[in-house]
């Protein structure tokens, strides 16, 4: 907290929300499972799935993106980003546990990665059973045709047999290696909706995305770590990767695993004391690092992580689930070992919400707002807003 005690002279704290997916509008009930990353070009892109019926998880659901050239002042209208070639099968896990109708088409986790070398990548799934990759080379006007990756999830198949994948979701990263970083998970689709028992791990490519290899599996389901699934990634200041995981430990705490490489070797889990989880989507973002070019003060890393902070229930029922309210930033000096600054984004319901940061450091927030209607809100802030002053990317 010493580093935040000193005072310094940035912008001045800048706070803005703009509604970029309203709930029962453009043919759909609601919209969900938010993701967004910045251009090498400065482009946001924000995309989302789009439920028809909101009936849940295995409903007709499209993937939308919007695109914004002005830092957030003006957006695209929403359009539909993903589409498979070929015939596509309804999932078996969804018949089985009557999730959906079998006309239905779920198109689910959309995960995009923006590549120092002006590509953006994009990951999506078709059913939870299929995985697809494409590519953009105009900062996400087109996109090429989809590839079927799904081959690299069957090599998991000899160690966990899964019936049900997902990328992500929110957003994939890019170590400074070039490596580009994919967290998944895999469930055996015999318990709750199909989305259970779960593993966790990443997928990587070397390449620019021109292949994909699978990772080891980052951590099994035990009594201690039930189900872990959804993951955010980021890259700490020695090149390893830090994972965030979503479990149903009884702690209501978040889970931390390392590994050099972000594929291999990957420590035991720990939970984040003060990261409390309501079981629920996070996602996490580097700000900076200490040798960053081109800011004043290049003497400090800080990584962002979001998600409702809050371990209660309303209804008063004792369940590990506990009710998504008060969408809280965090912001950590230390590479993740602590989490000394904290800020309400929205104190109301929520739920899912994903991080991004533009080139002059501005931080972007697109998080589920479930109010009488289910939209998708943009916050836009920064490191004035978040410190209340205290620490500024301008230098003293």
């Amino acid at each position: 907290m010493a580093l935040l005690a000193w005072p310094v002279f940035g912008a001045e704290p800048s706070f803005q929300t703009t509604r970029l997916f309203e709930g029962d509008s453009g043919g759909y009930k609601l919209y969900r499972i938010p993701g967004i990353v910045v251009t090498k070009r400065g482009t946001i892109l924000a995309y989302t799935e789009a439920r028809r019926t909101g009936s849940g998880d295995w409903d007709s659901i499209d993937i939308l993106m919007r695109r914004s050239t002005d830092g957030g002042a003006t957006f695209s209208p929403q359009a539909v980003v993903a589409r498979a070639p070929g015939k596509i099968d309804r999932s078996t896990v969804a018949l089985e546990r009557k999730q959906g109708v079998p006309g239905d088409v779920t198109y689910n986790n959309p995960v995009a990665m923006a590549d120092s070398n002006g590509a953006v990548h994009f990951l999506f799934c078709v059913e939870y059973m299929r995985a697809f990759y494409m590519r953009s080379d105009d900062d996400g006007q087109t996109f090429s045709v989809p590839v079927e990756i799904t081959g690299v999830f069957d090599q998991f198949r000899p160690e966990y047999a899964w019936r049900v994948i997902a990328t992500g979701p929110g957003h994939g990263i890019q170590l400074r290696s070039g490596r580009l970083l994919v967290p998944v998970w895999l469930a055996l689709g015999t318990g709750g909706n199909g989305h259970h028992p779960s593993v966790n791990a990443t997928i990587y490519s070397d390449d620019r995305g021109a292949t994909w290899r699978r990772g080891e599996i980052v951590m099994l389901s035990t009594a201690q770590f039930p189900d872990p699934n959804e993951t955010s990634a980021v890259e700490l200041e020695d090149g390893s990767v830090m994972l965030n995981v979503r479990t149903e430990a009884s702690e209501n705490l978040r889970t931390v695993v390392t590994s050099k490489d972000g594929a291999t070797h990957w420590s035991a889990p720990r939970l984040a004391e003060d990261l409390p989880d309501p079981i629920c989507f996070a996602s996490m973002a580097r700000l900076s690092f200490k040798g960053d070019t081109g800011k004043k003060d290049s003497g400090r890393g800080r990584i962002l992580f979001v998600n409702p902070d809050s371990v209660l229930r309303a209804d008063g029922k004792d369940s590990r689930s506990k009710d998504r309210v008060n969408l809280t930033v965090r912001l950590s000096y230390d590479e993740g070992r602590h989490w000394t600054v904290k800020r309400t984004v929205e104190p109301g319901a929520t739920g899912y919400a994903d991080l991004a940061v533009m080139p002059d450091g501005t931080i972007l927030c697109l998080y589920e707002a479930v109010s009488a209607r289910h939209d998708e809100m943009l916050g836009r802030f920064n490191l004035e807003w978040l410190t209340e002053g205290k620490d500024s990317l301008k230098g003293k």
